[in-house]
């Protein structure tokens, strides 16, 4: 707006030079009517182009070609980035009726113009950025003072987790192993939740180190470590007696991180037994292209799945859990450009592809 009227404006002051140009020519031609002369007069002005026209708009003095489209009912336009003044003469004198001047419009000021509001509006942007910085730092100091306690109790909360669940499922196979228990159902289930916080803990501290996180890539043998993690979620398989069916081809090599591998399958493997029905399905396939899980738990609305991915984000708020494990499985299909869908209907069910070659 401000650009628009300051154009204006130096159009304005053109226009005016213009026209009090045009009344000198309009007084010449006066005064050379009233001494009875028949002679034009001879314009000495350099910084327009004069033309003088008859009634049939036909020059008689014209120092340039005359644009063709000129439109005589205007007093000003620009035409080819002149000005166009027209000034009628009545009566015609010395047979003029029409005075035109013409002169390029003064682009040096319109760049001058724009230069000086870019930096006008480069400096506007910057105090603006610095404030806006200043001010967002200042509000959402508060926030972030709460989020960072809230990362250091995360992490004091886990490492102090880590030894007495450590020390629970230790001890748990040694009573397997070593000694006859009769209450084996009551052992199962201490297993099944000693291993559910144990998986807790290693999703936590994989969020919190995720960023600095030096990733060790190699060839991984996903189908035994596939076979592996089944065993080890086995117990909590066998609690909600889930029929599981597997197709694993044999030594699926993938290039992976060891730990990313062992997140991906075991969060997907935990999403199945924890959302399924008791004496439900589970189908898993495993080949060199593609990782499909497909369980016949309680599913999710279509609405949820757009959001399934965000962190802390629960579409089933029935079961336990912080919300972490898909987006856990979706940083990880990012780093290594695999492709993932989920398709899902309310208790039909979901199904987990992982695409890792086209």
């Amino acid at each position: 707006m401000f650009y628009t009227l300051e154009k204006n404006s130096l159009l304005n002051t053109q226009q005016e030079a213009m026209k009090q140009e045009g009344e000198k020519v309009h007084h010449q031609l006066v005064q050379l009517q009233r001494n009875f002369s028949k002679t034009l007069p001879v314009y000495l002005g350099n910084e327009y182009q004069l033309h003088l026209l008859d009634i049939n708009k036909n020059p008689i003095i014209s120092s340039t070609p005359l644009p063709e489209t000129i439109d005589f009912q205007h007093t000003y336009q620009i035409i080819d980035k002149q000005i166009v003044y027209i000034k009628p003469v009545d009566p015609y004198y010395l047979g003029t009726a029409f005075i035109l001047l013409l002169k390029p419009i003064d682009e040096d000021a319109m760049k001058e113009l724009q230069k000086y509001i870019l930096l006008f509006m480069l400096g506007a942007g910057g105090f603006f950025l610095g404030l806006g910085y200043f001010l967002g730092r200042l509000f959402i100091a508060p926030m972030r003072e709460s989020i960072e306690r809230m990362n250091r109790f995360i992490q004091d909360t886990t490492h102090e987790l880590n030894t007495p669940v450590s020390t629970i499922l230790t001890n748990l196979e040694l009573i397997e192993t070593l000694h006859k228990c009769e209450a084996k159902e009551e052992m199962q289930r201490i297993e099944i939740a000693s291993k559910t916080l144990s998986r807790i803990y290693d999703d936590l501290t994989y969020l919190k180190l995720n960023q600095s996180y030096h990733r060790n890539i190699e060839p991984i043998n996903m189908s035994e470590l596939l076979e592996e993690r089944l065993l080890y979620f086995s117990t909590a398989i066998e609690g909600k007696r889930i029929d599981v069916q597997a197709d694993i081809d044999p030594d699926t090599i993938l290039s992976i991180d060891h730990e990313d591998a062992l997140r991906l399958l075991d969060n997907l493997i935990s999403n199945a037994i924890k959302y399924n029905t008791v004496g439900g399905k589970m189908k898993i396939q495993l080949n060199a292209k593609v990782l499909h899980i497909k369980d016949s738990g309680i599913g999710i609305a279509k609405k949820d799945l757009a959001t399934i991915y965000e962190r802390f984000r629960r579409a089933n708020h029935s079961e336990g859990g912080f919300g972490i494990g898909l987006n856990i499985v979706y940083q990880i299909i990012q780093i290594y450009g695999y492709e993932i869908r989920i398709d899902s209907l309310p208790d039909q069910g979901t199904e987990v592809t992982v695409t890792w070659q086209k």
